[in-house]
């Protein structure tokens, strides 16, 4: 599957921005999806994921209340709705698909993986 992610930019604190991840390739309904991000000079970390359904979510500690991870089957894309946006936020942000129905908060567990699209956010 192909994964194209888009929708990052530069914010202010505080605002808002929603990501998108359009899949094609595959049947993206037989997917649980992922989004992942890396600062620089970090590590990749996890930010959120969900069930092929979108009745089962995981997120991070540092974003939960503030993102929401959702799916459109019938687009065959997946959404990060990013709210209430830090300084601490700014990172490239990765999709990632994972051909299981169990929900993975890790990295090596996903199988295919888009290219990133980078969000700042400004103090």
């Amino acid at each position: 599957v192909q994964l194209q992610a888009s929708g990052g930019g530069l914010v202010q604190a505080g605002g808002s921005l929603r990501l998108s991840c359009a899949a094609s390739g595959d049947t993206f309904s037989s997917y649980m999806m992922g989004w992942f991000r890396q600062a620089p000079g970090k590590e990749r970390e996890f930010v959120a994921s969900l069930s092929y359904s979108g009745r089962t979510t995981k997120y991070a500690d540092s974003v939960k209340g503030r993102f929401t991870i959702s799916r459109d089957n019938a687009k065959n894309t997946v959404y990060l709705q990013m709210n209430s946006l830090k300084p601490e936020d700014t990172a490239l942000y990765y999709c990632a698909a994972r051909h299981s129905a169990v929900v993975s908060t890790t990295t090596p567990e996903y199988d295919y993986w888009g290219q990133g699209t980078l969000v700042t956010v400004s103090s």
